[in-house]
């Protein structure tokens, strides 16, 4: 069972149908009983960073989803609250990748948000964001917007992509049939871009 955590964003629904359409037994949940349970974890993400912490707290799941020990995977805001901090709100957040999250820098024809399609290695993927977190000891995938930035990470069981697999055609659906698949730490598909 998936458990996709609705405190950190109101893209749930897209995740909930993407993996559905994967065959996927996915309970969308705030409650640690469950979550702690799950084979996998989703933080799914769109708003920000203070909000979705602040959820996170009211449901007691900021402290308790560091430990987690199954594969969890974040998703654009869901991967930004893995780190230490957000400036987005000068927000405290989960710290399980150290580092910050800040935001995108405006640069001619480069307006932030950033929207869109861009690439990760040698795929094609969908962002949606504003803020992202610069490269660092986790990044297994960076992408240009101006400046590099990690586009996917990877520490143990978490990992994290900044772009939306759920909207992302084959490039996402392969992410998440991964995912869904594939309980080793360190999933194909990473490896795979981790050559490119």
């Amino acid at each position: 069972m998936i458990a996709v955590v609705e405190a950190t964003g109101s893209n749930f629904s897209s995740v909930r149908f993407a993996l559905r359409r994967l065959k996927a037994d996915v309970t969308v949940t705030n409650d640690w009983s469950v979550i702690s349970e799950a084979d996998h974890v989703i933080l799914p993400g769109v708003g920000s960073a203070a909000a979705a912490m602040e959820k996170l707290h009211d449901a007691g799941l900021a402290q308790r989803i560091p430990s987690l020990t199954q594969p969890v995977l974040g998703i654009c805001l869901g991967m930004q609250v893995m780190f230490a901090h957000s400036e987005e709100g000068d927000t405290r957040c989960l710290g399980i990748f150290a580092g910050n999250v800040t935001r995108l820098t405006t640069a001619p024809g480069l307006p932030v948000p950033h929207m869109g399609w861009n690439t990760v290695g040698s795929e094609w993927a969908y962002f949606v964001h504003a803020y992202a977190a610069a490269p660092g000891p986790g990044t297994v995938a960076t992408t240009e917007y101006g400046n590099a930035f990690s586009s996917i990470v990877c520490r143990d069981n978490f990992t994290g992509v900044q772009f939306h697999p759920e909207r992302s055609a084959e490039f996402g659906s392969r992410i998440l049939q991964s995912f869904v698949t594939d309980s080793i730490r360190n999933p194909t598909w990473i490896s795979s871009l981790q050559s490119t």
